[in-house]
C-alpha cells in the first residue's frame, strides 16, 4: 500500500471520516504579515464554524477573492470557487441561495 493511501486509511480509522489527499505548503512571510493572515483565518472560522480547519478557512478566503475578481480571472476557477463555497454553506443558507 502506498504511503499516502496508508495515511488516509489511518486517519479514516481514527476519525471515522473520509479525507482527501493533502499537502503542506510553505510561504515566506514578512513579520508584519502573519497577524493579518491569522486574523483573516480566525474571522473566516467564525463565519464558517469553528470546527473548520485553518486550511479550509484559507481556501474559502481565496475562493471569495477569486469570486470578487471575476472579470480578471478564469471562469472555470470562479465556478470551482463558487461550488466549494456553496457546499460549505449550512443547508438553510444553501436553500436561500437557490431561491435568489
Amino acid at each position: 500500500m502506498p504511503t499516502e493511501e496508508f495515511k488516509q486509511e489511518v486517519e479514516k480509522e481514527l476519525t471515522g471520516k473520509e479525507t482527501e489527499p493533502w499537502e503542506i505548503i510553505y510561504f515566506k512571510l514578512y513579520q508584519s504579515q502573519p497577524p493579518v493572515i491569522v486574523r483573516a483565518i480566525e474571522t473566516a472560522a467564525l463565519m464558517l464554524g469553528s470546527d473548520r480547519s485553518r486550511g479550509y478557512c484559507l481556501e474559502m478566503i481565496c475562493a471569495d477573492f477569486l469570486a470578487a475578481n471575476l472579470y480578471h480571472g478564469d471562469p472555470e476557477m470562479l465556478l470551482f470557487s463558487m461550488t466549494r463555497f456553496f457546499q460549505s454553506c449550512p443547508e438553510s443558507s444553501s436553500k436561500h441561495l437557490l431561491k435568489a
